[in-house]
């Protein structure tokens, strides 16, 4: 019994260094964040500037190509229903 009471008095946190510990990873956390922050705003200040200098905004693109891809869906159903136009043989 004996030798357990003394490997429980053996552990021993020192308050001090864990305080010291523990305000550093808040510190540590604090800069990581504001890291964040700084590039996340270079990143859309970036993607404003690049979507102002386009000829044609994205929006106007997104519609052009859904247009196409409906006109793709519309004529590729049709030619599943009709079947595809056999060329005239010729004699």
């Amino acid at each position: 019994m004996a030798q357990r009471e003394t490997n429980a008095a053996a552990f021993q946190v020192q308050g001090g260094m864990l305080i010291t510990g523990a305000v550093l990873a808040g510190v540590g956390s604090l800069l990581g964040l504001a890291g964040l922050a700084i590039s996340g705003a270079a990143l859309a200040s970036a993607t404003r500037r690049w979507v102002n200098a386009q000829e044609t905004p994205p929006s106007e693109l997104a519609k052009q190509q859904w247009a196409k891809a409906r006109a793709a869906t519309v004529a590729g159903a049709h030619a599943w229903r009709n079947g595809v136009a056999q060329p005239a043989a010729r004699s």
